[in-house]
């Protein structure tokens, strides 16, 4: 599961550094246990009136600015469960549990007065359990701070979030975690293929992720074709909280006919939104915690 690095002739620090080249961080989200609650009995999609000349994605984008405004003006900060799979070099990778803590960054009179933060706690598979991850924008010149688990939890290491050892394993670095970077990320994507056509566009109104009621928006882009990102994309988001709680996306299949390719994808459970976090939850010197 995690690449083996030769420690001889490296220094201390890059010893160090090897202890964590597996950190696993998401961004912006089936069939494991993550996603049995995700698919479930959906009606038949909705039908949206389209204007003339209206995309098929447009109604969708209309949600997702919607969705990222509320996230900005609504949510200051949230805790939750990150479920988690992502393909990479070696392939589709086991499910991950993480214990996250968010809090989002905030302006006033055009300076940032909270920094954008993110704790994260690894709490399966057994491999990475109890391994902690702390980045506070703008901190610690820009570098996460993490230590490894058991025997190995010997030093705190720093890293660049977008550095090689930090980056392995994993699509994403830890600054584009949480639920506003996916709506945000999503928004983009949809924006980039509204250029073009060959998009399909589905609206389900009665899904569930985790026995939660949802909103399912189902986007498909039947052709294969180098400007688009994905063949399938899915995003769900809650009725009650208002925030995406679950991202998934498939390539097109090896085969005509065959199954669609799973890349990646990502469950927010549990969310707890404003529980009202402060500067501690993001110092490794808090006793909660077990940075050496």
């Amino acid at each position: 599961m995690q690449k083996a690095i030769h420690l001889r002739n490296v220094s201390r620090g890059a010893r160090a550094q090897a202890l964590v080249v597996s950190l696993c961080l998401a961004l912006c989200c089936s069939s494991a246990p993550a996603a049995e609650s995700a698919t479930g009995t959906v009606k038949p999609p909705a039908v949206e009136e389209k204007s003339p000349g209206e995309h098929p994605l447009d109604p969708a984008l209309a949600i997702a600015r919607d969705g990222v405004r509320r996230l900005q003006e609504n949510v200051r900060d949230y805790t939750a469960t990150l479920v988690k799979r992502e393909r990479i070099k070696k392939g589709l990778g086991e499910y991950q549990y993480l214990h996250v803590k968010v809090r989002h960054r905030r302006n006033e009179n055009g300076r940032t007065v909270v920094p954008f933060s993110v704790y994260v706690r690894f709490l399966a598979p057994d491999s990475v359990a109890g391994r902690e991850v702390i980045w506070v924008e703008g901190q610690n010149d820009d570098k996460l701070i993490a230590h490894e688990t058991g025997i190995k939890n010997l030093l705190r290491v720093n890293l660049e979030p977008t550095g090689f050892l930090a980056m392995m394993g994993n699509r994403y670095p830890i600054s584009k975690i949480g639920m506003l970077h996916l709506a945000e990320e999503m928004l983009a994507k949809g924006s980039r293929d509204r250029q073009y056509g060959e998009c399909e566009v589905q609206f389900f109104d009665n899904a569930k992720v985790d026995g939660r009621a949802c909103q399912l928006i189902r986007v498909t882009h039947p052709q294969r074709r180098p400007y688009f990102e994905f063949y399938r994309a899915e995003i769900f988001v809650d009725r009650e909280l208002n925030v995406p709680i679950r991202y998934a996306a498939w390539t097109w299949p090896a085969e005509a006919g065959g199954e669609p390719v799973l890349e990646e994808e990502y469950n927010y459970r549990d969310v707890q939104l404003n529980v009202g976090l402060t500067d501690r939850d993001f110092d490794p010197d808090n006793p909660a915690y077990k940075f050496p």
